[in-house]
């Protein structure tokens, strides 16, 4: 069974941390105490940014001259769409449109720190 967890090929770990039990799949960080949702996130490995960046596609033309032939080509945004990027190291999440909301990871696990009585 796969287990689907992200490799970070610049920190050399994968994306997942257990409390005191190591996991079926024997990957990870493995830790002593409940962490803050600050804390869960950096064991994690997602302590990283999303931003939200223009989405453009190749095109080519052929344009008749004087010269002969030309192919021409070039860049042509796509309206109303964009790529979710990781700032640490460029990866696209993914394409979204353009109501989509960022929310980080900092701050969709935020709550994690009500749970455990935690904070920064």
């Amino acid at each position: 069974m796969a287990h689907n967890l992200n490799f970070n090929n610049r920190t050399g770990k994968y994306s997942f941390f257990s409390v005191k039990e190591k996991p079926w799949h024997n990957l990870g960080q493995i830790i002593e105490e409940h962490p803050t949702s600050k804390e869960a996130i950096k064991f994690a490995g997602l302590d990283y940014q999303v931003e939200k960046s223009p989405l453009f596609t190749k095109v080519s033309g052929i344009i008749e001259n004087n010269s002969g032939i030309e192919i021409i080509y070039s860049e042509l945004k796509v309206p109303n769409y964009f790529a979710n990027i990781r700032t640490d190291n460029n990866t696209v999440l993914g394409v979204v449109g353009k109501d989509y909301q960022i929310v980080q990871n900092r701050e969709a696990f935020s709550f994690l720190d009500s749970i455990v009585g935690g904070g920064d």
